[in-house]
């Protein structure tokens, strides 16, 4: 009765909602925070809970979970999404949107000192220095820093330079010095002025304005060499060609869009990869991919919302124009949403969902390195989804007819299991009952042949079978089941060859897989296979035929004679051109007496 009462309340709570933005919180029975989230109108979401049965299994049961609620009102939707994202970092609900970023990406920090140094770092300190990045490639950020310090001498020592610690005379000249890769910040041999000068320059670098760099080299370089200088611009010359050197291996993307904000998106059913791009002087100068998992049934915009609203958090960024795949759930005040469908704009978005698609393979790669089965439960999961299935298809067979005009009709049957080939249970069948080239008829014997023995042996089914054809050997496949009983106990499909087409049974409209399915790899590679298999056998027969035919017409020469024949000449040419002699020493005089005067015989009847 108390359950009931709690219920009441939370009707009555629902009821009386305001139609305003806010975020919303759910409590389960213990008073746990289950999940928070936000709404433009806090009533119509909130009551879309409860008043319908959704299609997601784990919603359903978030709704049957939920014993209580809470709100806060906000001013504006923005506002909504900045406190839902901070109260899912500090509460991590179990049914929240889970964003995965426990990767530390390294920055290139410059200092705020007398003599400001560069470094690579993997944390951020507020102190006052500027911060470049993040960097997903380590190597990468190496590299530009590698090309600052062989532009300019950037002390790279940890002492604290003041104009103290100079007059104190405590610096004491070190071997960066003497390579000339620093002019002696710590005696004070460089003035604050001129090192000031080649931090902007790095500055300019960092920040991907390497046209404008180069400009200003040339320049100089230009005008020590009027002035006779020219050792001095010998040396800007070494650092104009290192700079273009630089930008040449850069990510150039577009002479004409500058400082955009880019996000792409690669959906993959439970897990989201979003890419951020940003771009300074058509150069990409900021990338990283987050990795959101869906715990009910988030859309891309809400994802898309969560994503500009951590970059804008974790990197201090204030967007302007944003390139995106749609445009998020949530209003952002003064940021105007592209969503591009060619040009410029949509090249970006495509290098970018590239990215995020990147990120998504290593991702995997990873997770089958630390922990391989789990791939093949994510690859079950996948068939079972994609090919309408009520279990995991961990044992598939897959069916191949092979026949040249008609002649030496065989089948083959390939078998995988959990996604791998499993050879010991390849099998090959020549065709008995069929006359002539009929592959129809010809998958329905091959089919009854192999499922009629598993059943009398005991042998396990498999829980998928494909037939390398379309809608006329799959409606064969399924004749064949329904005569031994085992339509609708073992799923069928058919792949057509010409456009890698999915048929089901009954249905005349295909399933077209995405070309970069793991589904459609498994599916392909098992056709593959039987195709391989079944031509392999289907040579073997023709070939066998092709030499001992000769010597079935032999009178009074068995099979274990033509064995010993082959045997010892090694082919049917040199067993004709072989004298009685010869053949006596392998099989008697008796058999090469008969055996040469049969090929005497056929060749006066050729003549």
């Amino acid at each position: 009765m108390a359950k009931l009462d709690k219920r009441d309340a939370l009707k009555e709570k629902i009821s009386i909602l305001p139609s305003t933005p806010g975020v919303y919180t759910y409590y389960d029975a213990e008073g746990r925070i289950i999940y928070v989230g936000k709404a433009k109108n806090l009533k119509r979401r909130v009551s879309s809970y409860f008043n319908r049965t959704h299609e997601s299994t784990r919603t359903n049961l978030l709704v049957r979970a939920i014993a209580d609620m809470s709100y806060v009102v906000v001013p504006t939707e923005q506002d909504a999404l900045n406190l839902e994202n901070s109260m899912i970092k500090e509460y991590k609900p179990r049914y929240n949107v889970l964003l995965k970023d426990d990767k530390s990406y390294p920055w290139i920090c410059v200092t705020k000192e007398h003599y400001p140094r560069v470094f690579l770092t993997h944390h951020r300190v507020k102190d006052g220095s500027k911060y470049y990045g993040p960097y997903t490639n380590t190597a990468s950020a190496r590299a530009v820093l590698s090309l600052i310090f062989q532009l300019y001498p950037i002390r790279s020592c940890r002492h604290q330079i003041t104009p103290e610690y100079i007059d104190k005379g405590k610096g004491r000249l070190c071997l960066e010095y003497h390579l000339k890769k620093c002019k002696g910040c710590c005696k004070g041999m460089v003035s604050q002025q001129e090192y000031a000068s080649c931090i902007e320059n790095v500055k300019q670098i960092l920040n991907g304005e390497t046209r404008e760099l180069m400009e200003y080299l040339r320049n100089e370089m230009t005008l020590r060499a009027e002035e006779l200088k020219f050792e001095e611009a010998q040396q800007l010359k070494e650092q104009y060609l290192l700079v273009d050197r630089y930008r040449a291996k850069s990510v150039i993307i577009s002479q004409v869009l500058d400082d955009i904000d880019v996000f792409g998106v690669d959906d993959d059913d439970r897990i989201v990869y979003v890419n951020y791009m940003h771009l300074r002087r058509g150069a990409v100068v900021r990338s990283v991919t987050l990795r959101y998992t869906r715990r009910l049934e988030e859309t891309v915009a809400e994802i898309l919302a969560y994503a500009l609203n951590e970059v804008a958090s974790q990197f201090g960024v204030v967007y302007d124009e944003v390139v995106v795949p749609e445009v998020p759930d949530v209003d952002f005040e003064g940021v105007s949403f592209t969503v591009p469908q060619r040009g410029d704009r949509a090249k970006l978005l495509d290098v970018s969902t590239r990215n995020a698609r990147q990120a998504k393979i290593d991702y995997l790669k990873h997770l089958e390195k630390v922990d391989p089965e789990q791939r093949t439960e994510r690859l079950m999961e996948r068939m079972k989804a994609d090919f309408r299935l009520n279990e995991f298809p961990r044992h598939i067979e897959c069916f191949d007819n092979s026949n040249i005009q008609g002649t030496n009709p065989v089948a083959s049957c390939v078998v995988f299991k959990n996604g791998k080939p499993s050879k010991k249970d390849y099998r090959h069948f020549n065709i008995k009952t069929v006359e002539g080239p009929n592959d129809f008829a010809s998958m329905k014997e091959v089919l009854t042949r192999r499922y009629t023995r598993l059943m009398t042996e005991g042998e396990s089914l498999p829980q998928l079978i494909v037939v390398d054809g379309g809608k006329g050997q799959l409606s064969s496949a399924v004749e064949a089941l329904e005569e031994i009983g085992l339509r609708g106990v073992i799923a069928v499909v058919g792949i057509a060859k010409r456009l890698e087409e999915i048929y089901f049974p009954g249905d005349s409209v295909p399933l077209y897989i995405d070309k970069n399915s793991e589904s459609l790899r498994v599916v392909q590679h098992l056709r593959d296979e039987a195709h391989r298999f079944g031509i392999t056998h289907h040579r073997n027969r023709r070939s066998k035929t092709q030499t001992t035919s000769i010597l079935d017409s032999i009178p009074g020469v068995g099979e274990a004679t033509r064995t010993t024949l082959l045997k010892h000449f090694r082919s049917v040419k040199k067993i004709t051109e072989s004298t009685e002699d010869e053949l006596s020493e392998v099989v008697g005089k008796a058999k090469a007496r008969t055996i040469r005067q049969f090929f005497l015989d056929r060749a006066k009847e050729s003549e």
